[in-house]
């Protein structure tokens, strides 16, 4: 994306969301809800833009109280599919004394999976293809079977061949693909179709099985096509490739509570930056911000308060 990009008329964020059990002996409500994109996507909506969430959900009253909730923070939930059978996955994380978080899942019935598969889904392919900007994730891909995939990086290739934007984060989970050759594979012809890609340099280096720098890890990306690349390396900011620039921007120490749900809020800062018009330098500065944000609180989405750094912008 050109640093003189105009803001987006529309964006459509598709992939799993989960419900999160936050296990945790100081109440609260341990019940909740997350997964990747979906953080992204809420992120973008209490940031002003015009947000369309893509994905499957059960028939159930919890899904049913999920969908209404993500309305009230501003999402389209129009093409929010209800699947006859199955229901969301589960989720519990646990955070150790430093903050660093461990998951266990329950996601194999997942009605994500199937949403290609649903009546609904022509609809929702008419919108995800008319997108100003189209996000996905690793994640995405990996809960879809391999025609669902196909489909879905075709609809990307048609986003970006009429000038719109595609962001990508190439979130590994390795306990999702059956090897690591095939989730390299998969997620080099994402970040061949990307504009905006936005790796964590560690899942980089698991994924690739190498000990690349940051800095390579963004060069890569910039020759496979991707037009733009910020990658998050934790503590050590972010790394970014545009144009014909490549940077490092350091991040201010911040007390860490939850790691939970940082590189999705650092998606969401900057890609609400960059559809403002901001340069990539200063989508940077406001991605390390909201992932600041984020990481001082428990969960991976935490609700919005009065300290939270959401800078208007224009729909």
């Amino acid at each position: 994306m050109p640093d003189d990009a105009a803001t987006h008329r529309r964006v459509v964020i598709i992939g799993e969301a989960m419900f999160e059990y936050l296990a945790r002996g100081s109440g609260g409500t341990p019940l909740r809800y997350g997964g990747d994109t979906l953080n992204t996507a809420i992120h973008l909506a209490r940031s002003g833009l015009d947000v369309a969430y893509v994905t499957a959900v059960g028939d159930d009253p919890l899904s049913t109280a999920m969908v209404s909730d993500w309305q009230a923070n501003g999402l389209d939930t129009q093409h929010v599919l209800r699947h006859p059978s199955r229901q969301p996955g589960i989720y519990a994380i646990h955070t150790d004394a430093t903050g660093e978080r461990s998951f266990l899942y329950w996601r194999d019935q997942s009605a994500a999976r199937e949403m290609f598969a649903l009546p609904g889904m022509a609809a929702a392919k008419g919108l995800i293809s008319d997108a100003d900007l189209l996000y996905f994730s690793h994640i995405t891909l990996a809960v879809l079977p391999a025609q669902a995939r196909e489909a879905l990086l075709d609809l990307a290739r048609q986003v970006r061949a009429r000038g719109g934007d595609v962001a990508y984060d190439s979130n590994f989970r390795a306990r999702l693909w059956a090897s690591a050759d095939e989730a390299r594979a998969w997620s080099d012809q994402a970040v061949a179709i990307a504009t905006i890609g936005l790796p964590t340099a560690d899942d980089e280096r698991a994924m690739h099985d190498s000990s690349e720098s940051d800095e390579a890890v963004a060069e890569r990306w910039y020759a496979l096509g991707c037009r733009e690349v910020a990658v998050k390396c934790g503590a050590a900011g972010c790394v970014v490739k545009a144009q014909y620039s490549v940077w490092r921007q350091p991040c201010a120490p911040q007390p860490m509570v939850d790691s939970s749900g940082a590189g999705d809020a650092f998606n969401a800062g900057y890609l609400a930056a960059r559809t403002s018009g901001a340069s990539a330098r200063d989508a940077a500065t406001r991605a390390q911000k909201l992932a600041s944000w984020v990481i001082g609180q428990p969960g991976a989405l935490p609700p919005r308060d009065s300290t939270a750094p959401y800078e208007p912008t224009a729909r």
